[in-house]
């Protein structure tokens, strides 16, 4: 396996002068499909009318469906084209033009998703500024507003576990219980922006269920570290998941035959959540070996899934001339501004990989 599988780069246009990197796969994982579901997932069986997902009539999409729902311990699910897709229905479905969704500051939500809650939602975005991406109970009953002619009501709370900007962290259970409980009290929902839960799950020890048990709603992605190569889901419970059909619809997300990827995310679902551990493990030898290279920082308190953020300033370059460097090595990364790299670990990427990619970067720093 080549060491540029570990990661890659993507575009970005910070100034006109820098390289012009290409965006490839939306900053998701580089795992391919694997063998199983190569031979399991071409012609499945299928339906006997073309709009299968709009009649339920796809068995593929049916069993991922109920599978989904009862991995992530909700009544029902519903399978959307990716997970921008699935947050966006999630906020078309609790809220209604005018309410207010509470996010953190760095949420992937406001950072990712091109506004599309407030675009196609009409929904006023409200951030707190979090420690790692975990916004407190306490900071959250601080900002809400009281019953008031005058103030737009606080109708969602998204939270993000695990947290991408936050390299990676995982919202501790104990405080997404907590958060849930007030935002009942005031008759606030709470959606879970799930893209990688399964990561969170196995670094916590618990089932995906565990992690999802205090929301309304959760979206997890099927095609990061699970391999599938297109899709995520959206779990909630079934009148919430009835009135999210409508939403899918309305963007354009129902698919004819889509029980092709369906069978992909079944085998997923079935095979690929333990080895996960396997990518963790690699992240966390790369975030240990990278940090001790002189010249590069990694709060490695943050690596507890499989994102690696590390800060090359003290090596006397930004992030495009650290890239364009680590080109020669066959390796590609993700830039975070101009002194920050992400590195992800997936599925193709093994032991050797990462050792290799830190030798390699060990070259990079000495001269």
């Amino acid at each position: 396996m080549e060491v540029c599988k570990v990661i890659r780069i993507f575009k970005t246009n910070y100034t006109k002068d820098k390289i012009d990197f290409r965006m490839e796969a939306a900053m998701n994982e580089l795992s391919l499909p694997t063998d199983k579901m190569r031979e399991g997932g071409i012609i499945p069986k299928i339906g006997a009318h073309e709009h299968f997902d709009v009649y339920q009539e796809d068995p593929a999409i049916n069993s991922l469906e109920e599978l989904a729902a009862k991995k992530i311990g909700k009544e029902s699910s519903l399978f959307v084209a990716s997970g921008t897709m699935g947050n966006l229905i999630a906020v078309l479905t609790h809220c209604i033009r005018g309410d207010e969704v509470i996010l953190e500051a760095g949420a992937h939500m406001l950072y990712y998703e091109v506004g599309g809650m407030s675009a196609l939602g009409g929904v006023l975005p409200r951030t707190i500024v979090g420690n790692r991406g975990i916004i407190t109970p306490k900071q959250i009953e601080e900002a809400l507003f009281g019953e008031n002619v005058f103030f737009r009501k606080t109708k969602l709370i998204c939270l993000e576990n695990p947290h991408n900007q936050a390299g990676g962290s995982i919202i501790p259970l104990k405080i997404m219980e907590d958060v849930y409980q007030i935002a009942h009290q005031h008759n606030i929902f709470i959606h879970l922006d799930g893209a990688r839960i399964f990561n969170a799950a196995v670094a916590l020890d618990v089932d995906a269920s565990v992690v999802a048990k205090n929301s309304d709603s959760v979206m997890f992605c099927l095609s990061k570290g699970l391999g599938v190569p297109i899709g995520a889901i959206l779990s909630g419970s079934k009148e919430f998941i009835e009135k999210a059909k409508k939403y899918r619809q309305m963007l354009g997300g129902v698919m004819r035959q889509a029980g092709i990827l369906a069978a992909s995310g079944i085998i997923a679902l079935e095979t690929m959540v333990d080895r996960l551990k396997e990518d963790q493990e690699n992240a966390w030898i790369l975030g240990e070996g990278l940090n001790k290279i002189r010249g590069i920082e990694v709060n490695l308190e943050t690596v507890q899934t499989n994102m690696v953020y590390i800060n090359i300033k003290k090596l006397g370059m930004d992030t495009f001339e650290f890239l364009k460097k680590l080109l020669k090595f066959n390796i590609l990364a993700s830039p975070r501004g101009f002194t920050e790299v992400r590195f992800l670990t997936h599925f193709g990427i093994s032991r050797e990989d990462i050792y290799k990619t830190i030798k390699s970067i060990e070259e990079i720093a000495k001269k």
